[in-house]
């Protein structure tokens, strides 16, 4: 065993105060709001599959990056290539994610959630240890590397269980969070509507009330010394009850919430627009897409979980049909089931959507992986048969032989999957159509109109809202030959030209 070299790479992010009130949570991950908190990322590869082809190796730990302490290191990691997609376990990592590319994802969360890298560290083991999910060998290793690099908290790309994180927080000389509390940090951080912030801590206390047992003497009021005992008590169940309280208090304003935006819903469907809804895997490019499509300027970042509260914008289609266009929040592999629960009165545009545009980073290494992530997560919702249109997004930082490739796929009829480059704006003009094509209510319908010139009311609708292929003139009448929406061309119907 060695030691992990350090890393000095900050985020620009100002993490949040955090709040040591009971069953208050915490707001960002740094407790003091001015400098990065440093971290020891931890991965763990359970390799039942690695294990029967022949590919276990020992434990090993890398350093962070190039920069900062150095110190003695063992054997370097195993390139990726020697585990392939098939042979990593799925009981860490999702199937196709392996062990290096799950460590870089979740160095991101953690840049996202403000924090710094101290070192980097890999477990591998056949099955996970009930005490401490990484064994007490290894626990020696990261509490010495910790020590060394000066961490604040030691992170896990896994979830921890209430015992695990418990031996883990009396072992450690510093704070100790799992994934699952990480990405909920980073909620916290990113949530701006009231419905948000409501959710975020939902989820946050849903996970915390089974963690308070254990977190040690300061959370029992009795005690077996002189001036300890009498009646009452323990804190324990007081911050258990007020939690739970809390918690139902959420949910009825949840529910409030939900009403307030089936409302909505249903004063949207009284006039028949169509919902459109953006869905993928976070920074996909969902929001800076969105921007494109609609003019809009919603917060577009590089950050993890930059959006989190539904947006809804009307946009016109080349038929000259309006949808509403969604931009929802972004799916990652392992997502805590709380925060799905939570967040079920903002994905509910999912759900109603007509049809749903999965957004994909075209220069991702594991696109496959993350796709199937997506759709996991819209199986869960009950949304995996909805029409879907595949955009391969941020085409723009691939070859520019591979860029061409895909953008000759945009021409075809009826593409599989459309090419856009979303910060320039390339491809847009094919992805409105393939959704022209896609949408099936209101659907386009070809007349002859004849409308008196007097009717100023019905030209200027049918100007706005269909495409004109002819224009005539006879006498006081116009005559028209236009394709539009159904709904529209069905008003006018008095306008009708009789066939001849």
């Amino acid at each position: 065993m060695g030691s992990a070299r350090g890393q000095s790479k900050s985020s620009s992010a100002n993490p949040g105060r955090s709040d040591s009130r009971p069953g208050s949570p915490r707001k960002g991950l740094s407790p003091w709001g001015d400098t990065p908190e440093r971290a020891v990322l931890v991965a763990v590869d359970l390799e039942v599959r690695s294990r029967r082809k022949g590919l276990v190796t020992p434990g090993e730990h890398f350093g962070a990056g190039p920069s900062g302490d150095a110190a003695p290191q063992t054997a370097p990691s195993l390139p990726s290539d020697r585990f392939p997609a098939s042979s990593i376990s799925s009981g860490v990592h999702a199937p196709g994610f392996d062990v290096e590319e799950s460590l870089a994802e979740f160095r991101e969360l953690l840049l996202s959630a403000g924090g710094q890298v101290a070192a980097e560290l890999i477990q591998r083991r056949p099955h996970p240890d009930p005490a401490t999910l990484i064994g007490s060998g290894k626990v020696e290793e990261i509490a010495a590397v910790a020590a060394f690099t000066n961490a604040d908290l030691v992170l896990f790309d896994h979830d921890l269980s209430p015992t695990q994180l418990r031996n883990l927080e009396a072992a450690l000389p510093c704070r100790v969070l799992d994934r699952t509390q990480l990405i909920l940090d980073i909620f916290a951080r990113h949530a701006r509507t009231r419905e948000g912030q409501l959710q975020v801590e939902l989820a946050q206390l849903e996970y915390m009330l089974p963690r308070l047992t254990g977190r040690g003497k300061a959370m029992s009021q009795l005690g077996g010394g002189i001036g300890t005992r009498g009646p009452g008590e323990t804190k324990l169940e007081t911050d258990r009850r007020s939690i739970q309280r809390r918690i139902d208090q959420l949910k009825r304003d949840l529910d409030s919430v939900r009403r307030v935006r089936r409302q909505q819903r249903q004063r949207r469907e009284a006039v028949p627009v169509p919902t459109v809804a953006l869905v993928g895997y976070t920074n996909a490019g969902k929001s800076t897409l969105f921007n494109a499509i609609t003019g809009a300027q919603v917060l577009s970042s590089a950050r993890m979980f930059a959006t989190l509260d539904p947006k809804l914008r009307a946009i016109e289609l080349p038929s000259r049909r309006r949808v509403l266009l969604s931009d929802t929040v972004g799916f990652i592999r392992n997502l805590p089931h709380t925060l799905v629960t939570s967040f079920r009165a903002t994905l509910e545009e999912v759900a109603q959507a007509e049809i749903l545009i999965h957004v994909r980073d075209a220069s991702s290494t594991y696109g496959g992986e993350q796709k199937a992530q997506v759709e996991k997560v819209l199986g869960e919702l009950e949304s995996l048969s909805k029409p879907r249109i595949e955009v391969l997004n941020k085409i723009d930082l691939l070859p520019e032989d591979e860029r061409a490739a895909l953008l000759s796929h945009n021409s075809r009829p009826k593409p599989e999957t459309t090419a856009v480059a979303a910060i320039t704006g390339e491809g847009i003009p094919a992805l409105l159509a393939a959704i022209d094509d896609a949408l099936h209510s209101d659907p386009i319908v070809e007349a002859e109109l004849r409308v008196p010139q007097h009717e100023g009311a019905a030209l200027a609708a049918i100007e706005a809202g269909t495409v004109i292929h002819s224009r005539d003139y006879e006498g006081n009448l116009v005559r028209l030959s236009v394709s539009g929406p159904a709904s529209l061309v069905g008003r006018m119907r008095r306008f009708r030209a009789r066939q001849e």
